[in-house]
C-alpha cells in the first residue's frame, strides 16, 4: 500500500512540475520565433531574388530586334510564354511575378511589340500595358488614285488592297464637306503615316481624311466658297494641277490655267483625265494613243466639257492652296518643256508655236540624234 506523500512533498512536486512546464513552453516559444525568423527571413531572401529577377535588364535573343505578335484574345498564360520563347522575358514564373505585383494582368493589350535591347519583365509588361505596338510606315505620293494606294498598302503587307478599296469606298467621311461624293477618291491625303501592322484599312483611311481636313481647312474652304467653287470642284481642279506638273512654281499658272478654262466653258482637255478614264475602263497600258482621246467616259476632258464628275487622284497641300490661290495671269494653254517645266501661253497661236518648238521640232531632232548615234 502506497502512503500518501506529505503535504510539502506535492507542494516542491508541484513546483517543479510548473517550472518544467513554462522551460517547455519557452522552449517551444523560442523555437517557433526561430523558425518564423528562418521563415521571414528566407522569404525575404526569396523576395529579394525576385524583385531582383523582374526589375533586372535581360535579352536572350541574338538579334539586334525582336518582335513580338501577340494576338487578340491572347490570355496571360499565352501573353508569358510568347515572350519567354522569343527571349524577351527570363522565364514564365519572373513574368507571373511581375505581372502580379504590377497588377496590370487585365491591361495587356494585343499587338506586334518591337524589344531592341536589354529590358527587365517589369518593363516589359509596362510597354505591353501601355499598348506601345510597333509602328510601321507608309508612305503615299501626291497623285495617286485609291487603287494605286490600294497596291502600295498592299505591297507594305499591312492587308489586301481590296480591304484598302473597300474602305476608300465609306463617303460618309467626307459628307459634310461633299455631299456629291461616293467614294474618297482625292479626299485620302498624300503622306507618310505610321500604324500597326494589323490595322484594320479603315484606321488608316480615316487617318488619311483627318489629315486632308487640316491640309484643306475651314478657312480656305471658305476663301474658295467665296469665289464660286465648292470643296469638290476645288478638289477636282487640284487633282488635275497635282496630275500636270511637279514644281512648286508651276502649281499656281496650271491652276490658273484650268480656272480660266472653266470660267469661260472652255473645255479642261487634260491628259490625265483621259489617262483616268482608261484606268477605269481597264484600258490603260502606259500610254495615250489618238483614238484614246475619243473614249466614251464623262472623265474624258476632250471629249465631255467642264470639270471631270469628280477628283482624279489625291492632291497635295500645295496643289489644293495653288487651285484657291491661283496666280494673276491670262493663260489657257500649257505645253511640256521635256524637262519637267511647261510653256504658257494666251492665244492659241502662241500656243501652237510652243507646241511646233517643244514638240515637233524637239522630237524630230531627238530622232535625227539617235539616228546619227
Amino acid at each position: 500500500m502506497q502512503l500518501p506523500r506529505p503535504l510539502s512533498c506535492r507542494i516542491i512536486w508541484t513546483l517543479i512540475d510548473a517550472t518544467s512546464s513554462a522551460l517547455l513552453m519557452r522552449k517551444v516559444l523560442l523555437f517557433l520565433l526561430l523558425f518564423f525568423l528562418v521563415v521571414v527571413v528566407g522569404l525575404g531572401a526569396f523576395g529579394s531574388i525576385v524583385w531582383g529577377r523582374m526589375n533586372e535588364p535581360f535579352k536572350g535573343y541574338t538579334a539586334g530586334e525582336q518582335f513580338v505578335d501577340i494576338p487578340q484574345g491572347s490570355g496571360t498564360q499565352d501573353i508569358g510564354r510568347r515572350l519567354v520563347n522569343g527571349g524577351v522575358v527570363r522565364d514564365l514564373f519572373v513574368f507571373r511575378a511581375a505581372l502580379w505585383w504590377s497588377g496590370r494582368a487585365r491591361h495587356l493589350q494585343a499587338g506586334e511589340y518591337r524589344f531592341a535591347e536589354p529590358i527587365s519583365a517589369m518593363q516589359v509588361i509596362d510597354q505591353i500595358a501601355r499598348g506601345a505596338v510597333y509602328t510601321h510606315r507608309i508612305t503615299f505620293p501626291e497623285g495617286l488614285t485609291i487603287v494605286e494606294m490600294s497596291k502600295l498598302y498592299e505591297s507594305n503587307g499591312f492587308g489586301p488592297a481590296t480591304d484598302f478599296v473597300t474602305a476608300a469606298g465609306n463617303a460618309a467621311l467626307v459628307a459634310d464637306i461633299d455631299p456629291a461624293a461616293t467614294d474618297l477618291e482625292g479626299y485620302l491625303f498624300p503622306e507618310t503615316y505610321a500604324l500597326a501592322r494589323r490595322a484594320p484599312a479603315s484606321q488608316l483611311v480615316a487617318l488619311m481624311v483627318g489629315r486632308f481636313r487640316t491640309a484643306f481647312p475651314e478657312t480656305l474652304r471658305q476663301e474658295a466658297q467665296s469665289q464660286g467653287l465648292t470643296t469638290r470642284q476645288v478638289v477636282t481642279l487640284a487633282s488635275l494641277v497635282e496630275k500636270e506638273t511637279g514644281r512648286p512654281e508651276e502649281r499656281p499658272l496650271v491652276a490658273a490655267v484650268y480656272r480660266n478654262r472653266y470660267r469661260i466653258g472652255m473645255g479642261m482637255q487634260a491628259d490625265p483625265t483621259v489617262i483616268y478614264a482608261l484606268q477605269k475602263a481597264g484600258r490603260y497600258d502606259g500610254n495615250i494613243r489618238r483614238d484614246d482621246l475619243y473614249i466614251d467616259s464623262p472623265y474624258n476632258t476632250y471629249r465631255y466639257p467642264g470639270l471631270p464628275p469628280g477628283p482624279i487622284a489625291s492632291p497635295g497641300q500645295a496643289s489644293l492652296e495653288a487651285t484657291v490661290r491661283v496666280a494673276d495671269v491670262t493663260y489657257l494653254y500649257f505645253v511640256s518643256r521635256n524637262d519637267g517645266s511647261h510653256a504658257f501661253a494666251t492665244t492659241l497661236a502662241e500656243h501652237n508655236r510652243n507646241v511646233q518648238k517643244f514638240q515637233i521640232l524637239y522630237f524630230r531632232e531627238k530622232r535625227l540624234r539617235e539616228r546619227g548615234q
